[in-house]
């Protein structure tokens, strides 16, 4: 059965050794590595430095030949850079999931590759199983970003593909594959609530996406698939987003133009500042299953409800409410001072103050958008209004 899916699955136990070997003789993939961790040698001596970073990741990873154990070996890292990039991690609800049982994990979507690290931190901390991880090949321009996405448990989505039937192939693949990740491998599985990031705040369920988890198992009702799937919706909050000021200018231009084009490595300058920017705090909601929908738009709605509603809202989120422009006047919001104290929110101040500053005039609007919808949204699901 497995064969089906080797377009876009991770990578299996006995696939571990030969990929790693690829990369340590890839010179893009080095090249990279030498820029990263001398960014001011790698130009003059990148022909010396090359071939030591290979020889001692050669030594690093002599004995990993799984996929759990590179897990493992990575995880110290991702631990480390977590905790120079944020002041702490919180997580809530993860007491009511199972160690041994696969869920799938649907969360709201601010950064590329952060977002499922995250999920991956809380969980394995928690003792539960490291999901797999949905990545749209659109990240995977070169090939040993692909091995290295895949070696850690990604699997990929076509999003690049316009040929309708080409699409609905691809659709039907992926559907195939997460149900069979979790109901034949046992394996969790993290997917985003719709397609790219939320750039503007406003996180919101694709309602397509939870159709096409029902799509390779059409014979069965919409909702026993849905059921079957232990579908968790997870809450991910960053009190700072460190890409915000590249959001708030792309979404300025798209206003301005009617469209965006990305620059050549925008996509890796992203996922850059998204791994070492300062974030401040972060937390995580892990909902309880949702089941007994047997209509995705409402399913939809549903996941808009726990997600949202389950936001943690931190200072700097009233503080932009309170400048939006957008505010509703029947939503009642609560000023910051009432509900932080007075250091807390100094800080949330002074860091607000700072990002704004760095902002141009025009950009400023989408900046505070960013940090102003999820109260928004919050407080319609509070008052039991549609969103």
């Amino acid at each position: 059965m497995m064969g089906v899916f080797d377009a876009i699955r991770p990578y299996a136990d006995d696939e571990v050794r030969p990929v790693l070997a690829r990369l340590l003789a890839d010179p893009a993939f080095l090249g990279t590595l030498t820029r990263f961790r001398f960014p001011r040698l790698a130009g003059p001596l990148g022909w010396l430095l090359k071939p030591l970073i290979a020889a001692r990741l050669r030594t690093e990873l002599a004995g990993i030949d799984s996929v759990r154990k590179l897990q493992e070996k990575i995880e110290p890292y991702l631990d480390r850079s977590i905790e120079q990039a944020t002041d702490g991690i919180t997580y809530s609800g993860l007491e009511g999931l199972q160690a041994g049982k696969p869920y799938l994990y649907l969360a709201n979507h601010r950064d590329i590759v952060m977002d499922p690290a995250f999920v991956n931190y809380a969980v394995y901390h928690a003792g539960l199983q490291t999901p797999r991880i949905a990545i749209g090949d659109n990240l995977l321009q070169r090939p040993f970003v692909s091995d290295l996405m895949r070696l850690n448990k990604s699997f990929i989505v076509h999003r690049s593909i316009s040929n309708r039937r080409e699409k609905l192939a691809a659709y039907q693949l992926l559907s195939a594959y997460i149900n069979h990740s979790i109901l034949e491998d046992g394996e969790s599985i993290w997917i985003a609530q719709a397609e790219g990031r939320a750039k503007d705040g406003d996180d919101r369920t694709d309602s397509a996406i939870l159709k096409m988890f029902h799509m390779s198992r059409k014979e069965a009702p919409f909702a026993e698939v849905i059921d079957s799937l232990n579908l968790i919706p997870v809450s991910i909050s960053y009190e700072y987003d460190p890409c915000d000021q590249a959001k708030a200018r792309e979404l300025c231009i798209r206003a301005a133009t009617g469209s965006y084009t990305k620059a050549a490595g925008e996509d890796d300058a992203s996922i850059a500042l998204g791994i070492t920017g300062y974030k401040g705090r972060v937390h995580l909601h892990f909902g309880a299953p949702v089941t007994g929908f047997e209509d995705s738009k409402q399913l939809a709605q549903e996941m808009d409800r726990r997600i949202l509603g389950h936001y943690r809202l931190f200072p700097v989120h009233y503080l932009a409410y309170a400048m939006w422009q957008e505010r509703d006047p029947a939503l009642k919001v609560p000023e910051a001072r009432e509900l932080f104290g007075a250091a807390e929110l100094a800080a949330a101040e002074a860091e607000w103050q700072k990002r704004l500053a760095a902002c141009s005039a025009e950009e400023k609007p989408y900046l505070i958008l960013q940090y102003a919808n999820p109260v928004r949204n919050q407080y319609r699901i509070k008052a039991g209004l549609p969103l």
